[in-house]
């Protein structure tokens, strides 16, 4: 039949054409009386000569086209529950046979104190007479219900994410969409709250569902918006900055930056576009989300770890990246976070990159590539919810420089307690300079006993505390007298014409034992005063390396160092 109608115009071609019409066609058959034309669960339209076929409201065709017809396409059921936006949050959707239907979480129902309901108008409210106002957020109209009844304008704003899929045809409602997700944290904020006495899994998928439907209403604001570039909209939950690429990239390899506050997100422009013109970016940072997804929600399993690590919690606020993916999507080219963490990074600490991986975090695809102190840079291969773990590194100690210490140590305890006998009561040899040897004798003993007996109990950290204090005076009582045997050589050498040594007894009576001991419990004191936490680690108890404390320690021994070899110099 297509070839006949390409034969020029003439009467045999017309007999042809004729004799190629089905007889259907001037008869007027309907193929849809026939109810074996269609599926089960499909309705028939007929059409001139044909027809086609369309399922019904809750199924959807085995080869996944809207229009079949033929033997073989069958209608099978639609999971409409993978769709997060039918139920709120605090509802789960159940899926039937040709429809679905949401069911109100424990210590939640419906307005009408129902517990289950269809439709994208259902809310469900905590069980609370004194609260009837719902306390979650769907941005859909429930929302919208109560907004309105505080600002009558808000009847403007746009609140449903189905109405931002369908095009935003001005900027400034994608800043007022932007603006209420931004807000919508605190909603979910007195859920999770509220749900303390729950299983952290269903917290876990409270905020994952959460994350998910604030990222997809973000990306699809950011992708309608009528002009590109950036846009940026805070409230005191969340900060989102949201990129438009309307063209394609400038360049190869162009690298985007978005930046909140402190948290910034590197991503190659040809990801953003797909490798084509346009398209939308979205970065969103969380002040407060970390509060909620805290380190309880980190399992070695979900770890791929090259070392052992201990006691995992979140250092750094949590992020949001999204180019419309709705699973983790591998990307053609890594993305790069940097997150500045809430608490200095110690010696015997790592940093960890870890991404929300729906019920834990997980490191899989992201790895660290640069970390200091302050901050860490994440390379990832993928998008979606982002942190940084903070992790005690297990150290493993050299049975064979344990053994050496410990026994080095018992043989100086050993050689420094015959020494201060010796000085003590050996009477024929005392005098001003073996005093001193006294004292510095004593210092170093109790400090190696003390060092032997609590350098490793760390608990209870207020004795842990007062252990390294300790050990902090009596280092610096040691340098002291140190400091105080090299000025009596160097007077005695200037001395040496008095044969009766009367200056080196004065030195004694005046200056010995207020300087030995005073001036390193003034230090230890002002330096507590200072800096209260400045001593025990989890690891030992000595004084902690953060924020330069180690200097009320070594500014002192360098300072008694200096002078001891500047005075034997000045004596030639």
């Amino acid at each position: 039949m297509a070839q006949s109608l390409f034969l020029p115009w003439s009467g045999l071609s017309c007999l042809i054409f004729f004799l190629n019409i089905p007889n259907s066609s001037f008869q007027g058959v309907n193929e849809c009386l026939d109810t074996q034309a269609c599926a089960s669960k499909a309705t028939c339209t007929d059409t001139v000569g044909s027809y086609f076929c369309t399922c019904k409201s809750g199924f959807e065709s085995s080869n996944g086209k809207t229009y079949f017809n033929g033997p073989g396409v069958k209608c099978v059921d639609k999971n409409e529950c993978l769709n997060t936006t039918l139920c709120p949050l605090t509802a789960t959707c159940k899926n039937t046979w040709g429809s679905y239907f949401c069911v109100c979480n424990p210590g939640f129902e419906t307005p009408e104190e129902r517990t289950q309901f269809t439709g994208s108008r259902g809310t469900c409210v905590g069980i609370n007479p004194s609260s009837p106002t719902p306390t979650q957020v769907t941005f859909s109209e429930d929302h919208k219900q109560q907004d309105t009844t505080k600002d009558p304008n808000n009847n403007k704003r746009i609140n449903s994410v189905s109405m931002v899929t369908k095009g935003v045809p001005e900027d400034n409602n994608v800043t007022l969409v932007l603006q209420e997700i931004a807000d919508s944290f605190g909603n979910f904020n007195n859920i999770s709250s509220r749900s303390s006495q729950r299983r952290k899994e269903e917290i876990a998928c409270l905020a994952t569902r959460y994350l998910h439907r604030v990222q997809s209403a973000a990306y699809e604001a950011a992708l309608n918006r009528p002009t590109g570039g950036t846009l940026r909209r805070e409230s005191q939950f969340m900060l989102i900055e949201v990129l438009t690429i309307k063209n394609s990239c400038e360049t190869e390899n162009e690298i985007v930056k978005l930046q909140t506050e402190k948290e910034a997100m590197d991503i190659d422009c040809s990801v953003v576009t797909g490798g084509g013109t346009g398209g939308a970016v979205v970065f969103i940072s969380y002040k407060s989300f970390g509060s909620i997804l805290d380190g309880s929600f980190v399992s070695k399993e979900n770890l791929t770890l090259d070392e052992k690590l201990d006691h995992f919690q979140l250092n750094s606020k949590v992020i949001s990246g999204t180019t419309g993916c709705k699973k983790n999507c591998s990307l053609a080219k890594p993305v790069n976070f940097t997150f500045h963490h809430i608490q200095m990074i110690e010696e015997s600490k790592k940093s960890l990159c870890v991404y929300w991986d729906e019920l834990a975090w997980s490191n899989e695809g992201c790895h660290v590539t640069f970390s200091d102190g302050a901050r860490t840079v994440c390379s990832c291969s993928h998008l979606s919810t982002f942190a940084v773990l903070m992790a005690s590194v297990k150290l493993k100690e050299d049975p064979v420089l344990t053994m050496i210490t410990y026994v080095g140590l018992s043989l100086s305890l050993l050689c420094l307690f015959l020494a201060a006998l010796t000085f003590l009561l050996c009477r024929s040899i005392q005098n001003t300079s073996t005093s001193l040897h006294l004292q510095l004798s004593i210092c170093l003993f109790l400090a190696y006993l003390l060092f032997l007996t609590g350098i490793k109990r760390t608990e209870p950290k207020v004795l842990c505390k007062v252990v390294a204090g300790v050990l902090h005076y009596l280092y610096l009582a040691a340098f002291t007298w140190m400091f105080l045997e090299g000025l009596h050589l160097f007077l005695t050498v200037r001395n040496l014409r008095v044969a009766n040594y009367t200056s080196a007894g004065r030195f004694k009576k005046r200056f010995m034992y207020p300087v030995g001991y005073g001036v390193p419990a003034v230090i230890v004191a002002v330096s507590a005063a200072i800096n209260p936490q400045g001593y025990g680690t989890t690891k030992h108890c000595w004084i902690n390396l953060e924020n330069g404390f180690i200097f009320s320690f070594l500014g002192p021994i360098s300072a008694v160092i200096l002078v001891i070899i500047e005075h034997p110099a000045r004596s030639h």
